[in-house]
């Protein structure tokens, strides 16, 4: 017997940069289309019609994946997608680079703004594992009195931007959802944040169609 396909849902945008999580990436491209969602890479391409990134080596060096991206965040919208999830390690780090700052005004890379409009649209669901937090960082405004988990090692940045860490026990949370956001603490609970993220998007379409 020949299993199925989940009818299409909808596109689910994942920004990316140089130093991915490769895990995260593996885990989004094997399970979000086996529930009916695409998945699309965004990212700043600084006027090039494509980007290449190559994911965070391993301990040993080893690289596990590449991507090519042909999406400029700057020319999209997020209501063009059900859910948009900002992936691991140090790619947020790099995706909220401004190359030029004026003083006492908020960030504007691309992606922050992206972001800014992102939060901006009804249901409309933000996901984010470990060192992704980073881009919310940029602009204190996103993340102030947000309930959140990330992980340990930029609990400091997160409090500092406004947000509220949820702890079990004294290790941080593995994931915690605040209304239309989606925290998990690391990529070892990938599976556990992608189902979560998916039953937090089906509440979503079944209140709208309520």
């Amino acid at each position: 017997m020949v299993a199925s396909i989940p009818a299409k849902k909808g596109k689910i945008g994942v920004l990316i940069e140089q130093h991915f999580d490769p895990d995260e990436y593996i885990q989004f491209n094997r399970y979000f289309p086996t529930q009916g969602y695409e998945v699309e890479y965004l990212t700043h391409l600084w006027d090039q019609p494509s980007l290449k990134f190559f994911a965070n080596p391993d301990d040993d060096g080893t690289i596990r994946g590449s991507v090519v991206v042909t999406v400029e965040v700057s020319h999209v919208s997020p209501a063009d997608y059900r859910g948009i999830i900002l992936i691991g390690a140090y790619a947020m780090d790099r995706l909220r680079y401004q190359t030029n700052i004026t003083p006492g005004e908020p960030n504007t890379a691309p992606a922050v703004e992206f972001l800014r409009r992102s939060l901006g649209t009804k249901g409309l669901k933000i996901g984010a594992i470990c060192h992704s937090l980073w881009l919310f960082c940029a602009d204190r405004t996103l993340l102030q009195g947000r309930r959140v988990t990330c992980a340990h090692n930029i609990v400091c940045d997160v409090e500092a931007a406004g947000a509220t860490i949820v702890y079990e026990g004294n290790q941080t949370a593995a994931v915690v959802v605040d209304g239309d956001l989606v925290t998990a603490k690391h990529p070892g609970f990938t599976q556990q944040f992608m189902e979560r993220f998916v039953a937090e998007l089906a509440g979503t379409a079944a209140a709208a169609a309520t």
